[in-house]
């Protein structure tokens, strides 16, 4: 897929089957330790500089990527939970989660996908694998390993 239009569709439809308000797919760089971002939906202009390369470990989503896990914050205007950068706040988003986006042989991370809640939430098990079968799909339209790679 390499329509930004597709993308954001994909996107919007994510947010929309867990009623969130914002959300990230970053796919990772052809040196396997920063993030790209792919798009976007309600990052606020003045972040999107912030958020269009994060290293591996930086932020909720280069820590989901470096962690090869689900990195979630409940209330991320009360709690950086040693994650988040301050500047998040800026997004307005209380409850957030980024997982990472596993190669089709699972052995290499290629990106994150990251949605959040303008109200405090704690995501359930069940939503965390709804959000990780959706990263499974995403990586598939990847379709290579990471960026430079197509």
């Amino acid at each position: 897929m390499k329509d930004p239009s597709e993308w954001n569709r994909l996107l919007a439809s994510i947010l929309e089957n867990f009623e969130c308000q914002t959300g990230t797919i970053h796919r990772t760089t052809g040196d396997g330790l920063v993030l790209s971002l792919v798009c976007q939906i309600g990052v606020p202009d003045v972040l999107l500089d912030k958020i269009a390369t994060i290293p591996f470990g930086k932020g909720i989503a280069g820590a989901a990527a470096e962690r090869r896990e689900a990195v979630e914050l409940c209330n991320l205007q009360q709690d950086l939970g040693g994650v988040a950068k301050a500047d998040a706040r800026q997004t307005g988003v209380s409850g957030s989660i980024a997982v990472p986006i596993f190669s089709q042989s699972a052995d290499t991370v290629v990106g994150t996908l990251g949605i959040g809640k303008y109200a405090p939430y704690e995501f359930t098990a069940a939503e965390k694998q709804r959000l990780a079968t959706h990263a499974g799909e995403i990586a598939a339209l990847f379709g290579s390993p990471a960026l430079g790679d197509d």
